[in-house]
């Protein structure tokens, strides 16, 4: 198996820019790869939740502070997109996601993108990573996975390994974040740390964890 290293730039801090239909996602999807990069690596991360009101706005904002509290910079921004129907109002969440590009400088923009796999069975899910891979075409986007009733897991093509106490560190935060959720019958420590135990059993992990990525484009050497 062959392991590359993240692109740490070396002369300013990482930038990685977090993209999330929906409160708690961002946190279930990229939360250890995020805590593992942070306590490498000085990382400016913007994080931009899709869909969110009153308490879970209040959740997602709760998520991000803890989740970024390592973070060299951080920017936060809610946008209060219907939740389920978003594919209805395409046009308006592709001009949101126009918008984020461009913040940043021209001929620049983040190193790292995480986002919805956009096979994703949510649709909400699947439409915010497609537009995300239209926006950031120079870009290397990992599309997270977040595991859920209708199911439709698959076998990531990327890899982060984490260490055993950086996934129980994220499920902690996790749950702590959120607990409007909890009374999902899906919303619960052994989902969490299953799935991560599972990608750590696919990458041979030292750490026995890790979190799992689709790329559509990687290229080596340039």
């Amino acid at each position: 198996m062959i392991s590359f290293p993240f692109p740490v730039p070396v002369d300013r801090p990482l930038e990685a820019l977090c993209l999330g239909a929906h409160a708690d996602d961002i946190e279930i999807g990229c939360g250890g790869t995020l805590l593992t990069l942070l306590g490498m690596v000085p990382v400016r991360v913007r994080w931009v939740v899709f869909s969110g009101e009153g308490k879970r706005a209040d959740e997602a904002a709760r998520g991000a502070e803890r989740f970024l509290g390592a973070a060299a910079e951080s920017t936060v921004q809610m946008h209060d997109f219907p939740d389920g129907y978003m594919p209805a109002i395409r046009a308006e969440l592709k001009d949101a996601v126009k918008a984020i590009a461009a913040g940043y400088e021209r001929g620049s923009g983040p190193d790292l993108v995480f986002t919805h796999d956009e096979a994703d069975l949510h649709q909400d899910h699947a439409l915010l990573g497609a537009l995300t891979r239209e926006t950031f075409r120079d870009h290397l986007v990992l599309g997270y996975e977040i595991p859920k009733v209708d199911g439709g897991l698959r076998s990531p093509n990327v890899y982060v390994p984490l260490e055993d106490s950086t996934a129980h560190e994220k499920v902690g935060l996790l749950l702590g974040a959120f607990p409007s959720q909890r009374s999902k019958h899906w919303f619960d420590p052994e989902t969490f740390l299953g799935l991560m135990r599972l990608r750590g059993v696919e990458c041979a992990s030292p750490g026995r964890y890790a979190e799992g990525f689709h790329a559509r484009k990687v290229v080596l050497g340039g």
